[in-house]
């Protein structure tokens, strides 16, 4: 019976691993001190590495890892491995993203609770001999307003609990309806809506670039004055500057932080506002929850050794080689057609349907569907958006998935149609490989276009009349805006236009006010690929 040799190289919970001990076919080395030499030393004699966060397993890492087949993350983040490395050399990362969402969500409210009633601070003029109960007057829970930006496992949670302290709740969340809002008891709103109308605000995004400073001196100045802030997700949501400002400004009430942009977060001039509350990222910082991620993991490495299969895949599996071969070419287009059309989106989707054309279809297209939903995805979700769970990210976002099959190639030898429905309607494009060219867009909508799908694009609809090409052109020379190349087409003789720009640089928001400002000009969108 073949042995497999499994290293855990940070400490884990005794009793989440307690699986690998009974598995009769797996060898469990733990050591206590080994440093990044000797995992580099060592690492070719396992099967199956184990980390947490202080492991860094780099590229030089993996591919001293010659009989290495699955890395275990005890958590959710993966920052510390290095994706595409693994995935190069066949190695399957796991992780275990549902083991901390309770110990998160009720950290949360641990937080909201002390930072309404003032608790830390009383607690401390205590300590100090200080008995001054005037001072420390808070507010309650029932009947206030808890915003929520971002509504995924935790934040859904969250707002569970909420609902028990009788607060109402308003959420916003790019793939929640007011349909599924309305089932849950809660209000749907944007996140302008969510600031304007909040006693409290929570935060339990991904840290993307569209994330980044969400809440910054310009959000700070629309939310309602002595509003508090909560953030146990991911430090950088927050700009922390304005943070301050807003609360030296009594614009905001007080804070109650559990994560920061640099960690350890120590000598921060927030940490000297009497009205800021912190911990240490303790949000998965609790018995239950490093139990439940090390028995998560546990259990996908003994699946895969013995049934070849996991739940909790962070990477893409190998897949057959006369597959891969065929569809492979198209993997790149498939992704940029799902990122790009999301860009072109303002509503929630509800379906997305995916036709594929020509000699395709006699193939395999699952791995090509996959693509698309993570390219979808991945702008609002980031990096924890892969191959293997799109299909179940979007099922678990009530999103709709078709896919189709057709002859009619309209040109090409191969096309890939992308549909996205709303509330509203429908957009598509539509993309393939062109012989010598590589991954083109071929159709906006109704419009034919050919342009590469990367670096900056500005997608712009018009009215179809001279001098507006002259107009734009002027505009973006004026903010020293270089087009590199241009696509053009009408619907007819002086109707409706689009034209799709591809340029040198990012177009930030002021130009694209700028160029909305044209009376010609309908809609501008910068996409960035």
């Amino acid at each position: 019976m073949r042995q497999y040799h499994v290293l855990i190289s940070d400490p884990l919970s005794e009793d989440g691993i307690q699986p690998l001990k009974e598995a009769y076919n797996i060898n469990i080395t733990q050591p206590s001190n080994w440093n990044s030499e000797d995992l580099l030393e060592n690492i070719h004699e396992f099967d199956a590495l184990i980390v947490r966060s202080q492991t860094q397993v780099s590229r030089e890492v993996i591919e001293r890892a010659t009989n290495l087949k699955i890395i275990g993350r005890a958590g959710v983040g993966v920052d510390n491995i290095d994706m595409n490395a693994a995935t190069e050399h066949g190695i399957i990362v796991v992780n275990a993203p549902n083991g901390n969402t309770n110990s998160a969500a009720e950290h949360t409210m641990a937080m909201l609770m002390a930072l309404s009633r003032k608790i830390p601070q009383a607690y401390l003029a205590l300590k100090e001999n200080k008995w001054d109960r005037k001072r420390y007057i808070g507010v309650e829970l029932k009947g206030k307003t808890l915003g929520i930006i971002g509504l995924g496992r935790i934040g859904a949670e969250v707002a569970y609990r909420a609902r028990g302290q009788r607060m109402n709740i308003i959420a916003y969340d790019p793939f929640l309806t007011k349909e599924k809002a309305e089932k849950m008891g809660i209000k749907y709103g944007s996140i302008d809506d969510v600031l304007k109308v909040a006693d409290f605000i929570t935060v339990h995004t991904p840290l993307l670039k569209e994330t980044k400073h969400l809440l910054n001196k310009e959000a700070f100045q629309k939310v309602k004055t002595g509003v508090q802030i909560i953030n146990c997700a991911r430090g950088g949501i927050i700009d922390e500057d304005a943070l301050y400002e807003a609360i030296l400004s009594k614009k905001v009430a007080g804070a109650a932080l559990d994560v920061f942009e640099e960690e350890p977060f120590l000598h921060h001039k927030l940490l000297e506002l009497p009205e800021v509350i912190a911990t240490p990222h303790l949000g998965a910082s609790t018995v239950e929850a490093q139990e439940n991620v090390a028995i998560d993991v546990s259990h996908d490495i003994i699946r895969y050794f013995n049934d070849d299969t996991v739940r909790n895949p962070v990477n893409m599996p190998s897949l057959d080689n006369e597959i891969l071969q065929k569809v492979e070419p198209y993997f790149l287009v498939s992704e940029k057609l799902g990122e790009f059309l999301i860009y072109l989106t303002d509503e929630v989707v509800e379906e997305v349907s995916i036709t594929y054309a020509g000699e395709l279809i006699n193939n395999e297209l699952s791995p090509l569907s996959r693509k698309v939903i993570k390219g979808m995805l991945k702008r609002h979700l980031g990096t924890h958006v892969n191959e293997v769970n799109a299909l179940y990210l979007a099922e678990k976002r009530g999103i709709h998935i078709l896919e189709n099959k057709t002859y009619k190639k309209k040109g090409f030898s191969n096309l890939i149609t992308v549909t996205f429905k709303t509330k509203s309607g429908t957009r598509s494009v539509a993309g393939t490989l062109l012989s010598g060219l590589g991954p083109r867009i071929v159709k906006v909508d109704h419009y034919r276009v050919d342009i590469k799908p990367e670096g900056h694009i500005i997608v712009i609809h018009h009215t179809d009349q001279p001098g507006v090409i002259g107009k734009m052109g002027s505009l973006l020379a004026k903010h020293d805006v270089n087009i590199a190349t241009m696509q053009v087409d009408r619907s007819d003789i002086g109707g409706d236009a689009i034209m799709m720009l591809a340029v040198d640089k990012h177009v930030n928001d002021d130009v694209l006010q700028e160029l909305l400002s044209l009376v010609e000009i309908h809609s501008v969108r910068a996409i960035d690929l």
